[in-house]
């Protein structure tokens, strides 16, 4: 089907060992009730620092995370939880030499619709570099060379996001932009596990990345396609790559709305369009 579209919390019993039961021996000792009303307030004060360290970052309260690609390279990015889990969860892959915080606004709302979202940034794209024989290797690869390690971060992060226990099992997204669109469409067709994927300005090639036999081995699965009028190459292969696999795929054609992440700022209804569509296809 081919679619176009124009906190009170209880005292630990730490904070009781080390609190009140000390705050009995300074009473029955007889001194002075301000000494006894100040220790009161000291403990108190401890015993609040410890159960709110203890209890963690809230619920769609932004958290930095840091994960391995199989190929021994770190990957950072920021997790997005909403106030219900299990839930399930959407990955969000970065355009060229750009970060993950062009995500932070569409990753705050797909939390507050229910689902997590997890941004991240590619190794190319200012993450953390590769050290030792690896970091070697890495430097004699050009910019403009073959992208398919970015692949990588991707698989790491999906491996990443199974393993937390806020995820539901077989429940996860991705949406990719520009190059991250290409990355998003290769992780896709090589794990049967994607449930969706959101496309921004995606590419036939892009640096040595080809999505046909990817997007086709993706098959049933639902897809959505963005491109804007004015960005022709994006479009072209948006409007093939509705015809590619035999699963829902839909359309979405801005007008003067640029490349990638920059239609996010420029088309005020295209964040809610996103958020949407994870809805109908994750929830």
């Amino acid at each position: 089907m081919h679619v176009v579209r124009d906190w009170g919390f209880p005292p630990s019993p730490g904070c009781h060992a080390a609190g009140y039961g000390g705050l009995r021996g300074i009473g029955d000792s007889g001194r002075p009730a301000r000494r006894l009303s100040a220790a009161i307030l000291l403990a108190a004060a401890v015993c609040t620092a410890i159960v709110l360290h203890a209890s963690g970052p809230k619920p769609g309260e932004p958290q930095a995370v840091t994960f391995q690609a199989r190929d021994g390279v770190a990957v950072t990015g920021t997790l997005h939880l909403p106030e219900k889990t299990p839930a399930p969860a959407v990955l969000l892959l970065p355009m060229m030499s750009r970060t993950q915080h062009d995500w932070d606004q569409v990753a705050a709302r797909l939390a507050e619709s229910g689902i997590a979202a997890l941004t991240i940034d590619f190794r190319r794209n200012g993450g953390p570099k590769p050290a030792g024989a690896v970091a070697a290797a890495a430097a004699d690869v050009p910019e403009s060379g073959d992208f398919s390690d970015l692949v990588l971060d991707a698989e790491a992060a999906r491996a990443y996001l199974s393993a937390r226990p806020e995820m539901l099992g077989g429940k996860v997204g991705l949406l990719g932009a520009s190059l991250g669109a290409n990355v998003a469409v290769l992780a896709a067709g090589n794990d049967a596990s994607i449930s969706t994927i959101a496309l921004l300005s995606v590419s036939l090639e892009y640096r040595g990345l080809r999505i046909e036999q990817a997007l086709k081995n993706y098959g049933s699965r639902p897809a959505l396609l963005v491109a804007s009028s004015e960005d022709p190459y994006a479009l072209r292969t948006a409007r093939k790559a509705v015809t590619m696999g035999d699963g829902p795929r839909e359309l979405r054609v801005l007008s003067g709305a640029g490349h990638g992440t920059v239609m996010l700022s420029r088309d005020p209804d295209l964040i809610s369009a996103l958020v949407d569509w994870f809805q109908r296809t994750l929830l």
